[in-house]
């Protein structure tokens, strides 16, 4: 009888087993968001000198990560686990933040040499965006220009409020993801 008690799993046992699942998941599709962002950085020809579409492409990438953004965060609303969705969510927006400012000083440095201390590689690009983004700012990689100056300080107010705001809100997400759930199982409760 106490062997037969060993195979039986407990509900605890269970619920632990399936929560380590969905944020293993979670993990999971944000290192593939994450290594398909990178793959694709490291594909488009972003060292070809380009002046007017260096802007547009900071202010397209800003867009589309403000868009990502309000779509993950109402995703998180409406998710059964709002917790795993909001890992997910921090998976896709931090990376495609940081590649934006990547491919901006990759574009800038093509389209004027003399924008940074030394021509840029794809490498070198996501090297200083890195830098800037952790705040360690080795300094062997340093904005020259005018034009990367500003863009470098773009990416610093921008790191506020992603570091900041963005987790705030995805914090914020979760909290009211599961208050909707409590609130739907008391009313189910009530009802039957």
């Amino acid at each position: 009888m106490s062997g037969a008690s060993n195979d039986v799993v407990s509900g605890d046992q269970l619920r632990f087993a399936t929560s380590r699942r969905r944020v293993l998941g979670a993990l999971a599709r944000a290192l593939v968001n994450t290594t398909a962002l990178v793959a694709l950085y490291s594909l488009l020809p972003l060292d070809q000198p380009v002046a007017v579409a260096t802007i547009a492409w900071l202010l397209g990438g800003l867009f589309a990560f403000t868009v990502l953004v309000v779509l993950q965060v109402r995703s998180i609303l409406r998710s059964r686990y709002p917790a795993t969705r909001a890992v997910e969510t921090l998976g896709a927006a931090v990376p495609l933040f940081v590649l934006v400012f990547a491919s901006t000083y990759l574009l800038l440095a093509s389209s004027r040499p003399q924008s940074f201390t030394e021509p840029l590689s794809h490498t070198d690009a996501l090297y200083f965006t890195m830098t800037v983004f952790s705040t360690v700012g080795f300094g062997d990689i340093a904005p020259q220009s005018d034009a990367a100056r500003l863009a470098v300080t773009v990416q610093m107010v921008g790191n506020l409020v992603v570091l900041g705001g963005l987790a705030r809100v995805v914090v914020g997400a979760v909290r009211m993801g599961r208050q909707r759930q409590a609130d739907g199982a008391t009313i189910a409760q009530h009802t039957h």
